[in-house]
């Protein structure tokens, strides 16, 4: 199957021009706008992997770079640089890859980066937000403030997480998902942490329990209206 990958910058208005990939199976049907994590950028090789698997599985990823991470600074960028980032990344997703279903999401720091934006006003033409491994609270200090923006959300939502994910507790996750009623749904990921990695006695390899996730993520993008 024919794989396009761009290499592109993305201008972000009054902050500056981020690095961005865009990977585009001939088929694709949906576009799957990717925020890499606090500590990785868009090439980290779990990125990679992930726009890959979803490739194979005909759904286009538009990454990119956070501006701190572009610029190799060590904190994270501000929430109102974070949020303009995402907006800018999810109008270019929308003009590169037009008349495909839009959705918006990532991995831990960028899903939730994701959440507030659309929680402050909806990102335009995206039908859904979907979390690879959504970052409740930090280690060890089990909270759910983080979560309260998902309420002003109003388009479906996946969780999708494991069962050993140290910056989730599903005690705590399941009943605020609970209140969000239809829009929010979870999948567990048995025996992964928040890297999705299992332990050796698991069974299964890290590879497989990274299908788990992309299989659910590919079906739950193929329901969404």
């Amino acid at each position: 199957m024919a794989v396009k990958t761009q290499e592109l910058k993305l201008d972000i208005e009054r902050i500056g021009p981020v690095s961005a990939i865009l990977m585009q199976p001939a088929n694709a049907r949906a576009c799957y706008v990717l925020a890499h994590g606090a500590g990785t950028d868009m090439r980290h090789a779990s990125m990679d992997k992930i726009a890959l698997g979803l490739s194979e599985r005909g759904i286009a990823t538009f990454r990119f770079n956070f501006p701190y991470m572009e610029n190799k600074q060590g904190r994270p960028d501000q929430p109102a640089v974070a949020h303009a980032t995402i907006r800018a990344a999810v109008e270019e997703g929308a003009r590169l890859c037009p008349g495909l279903k839009l959705i918006a999401g990532g991995k831990s720091f960028g899903g939730r980066m994701t959440s507030q934006a659309e929680a402050k006003a909806p990102l335009p033409n995206v039908k859904g937000l979907a979390f690879l491994g959504f970052p409740l609270h930090a280690d060890k200090k089990p909270s759910i403030e983080r979560a309260e923006h998902l309420a002003r959300v109003e388009i479906p939502m996946l969780f999708l997480q494991g069962t050993r994910d140290g910056l989730a507790d599903l005690g705590l996750l399941k009943p605020v998902l609970a209140k969000l009623g239809t829009r929010a749904m979870l999948h567990e990921i048995e025996g992964a942490d928040h890297s999705f990695a299992v332990l050796k006695k698991s069974g299964r390899t890290n590879d497989e329990a990274l299908a788990e996730v992309l299989d659910t993520l590919a079906t739950w993008i193929d329901q969404l209206a």
